[in-house]
């Protein structure tokens, strides 16, 4: 029996694109298992946030965007099995409320980025 989530989570296309981004410069790089294993770490991260986003490693960050919440990967080490553990994930997840119980999620970014300007167009296409 699959466990109900507390918040639905929409997916917005950037940051559909970013997964797959991720995913194919993982690959290259590192190879088929590591990528698999941070595709595991993005999961349990989205999944820990459907569960309560504003657990106090979501931040919202007024000082980049208003209303826009960040989520680092790094949060969610300790929900995934010992063997699909990334050791120093380098993404946040960038959310926001967009209902009492929805949560949409605008991006997934490298935390080196410059944040604001990544966002700009998301929010900008509305």
């Amino acid at each position: 029996m699959t466990r109900r989530q507390a918040f639905e989570v929409r997916i917005a296309a950037p940051a559909f694109q970013d997964i797959r981004n991720i995913w194919i410069w993982t690959l290259e790089r590192f190879g088929h298992t590591a990528a698999l294993r941070y595709e595991t770490q993005i999961d349990q991260s989205i999944s820990d946030l459907a569960d309560d986003p504003t657990c106090p490693a979501a931040k919202e960050r007024k000082d980049v965007l208003p209303g826009v919440w960040f989520y680092h990967l790094a949060s969610s080490r300790t929900h995934v099995p010992d063997d699909q553990v990334v050791k120093s994930p380098r993404h946040l997840i960038i959310f926001r409320h967009v209902q009492p119980r929805v949560i949409e999620i605008l991006r997934i970014l490298h935390d080196s980025r410059d944040l604001a300007r990544h966002l700009a167009p998301v929010l900008q296409d509305e």
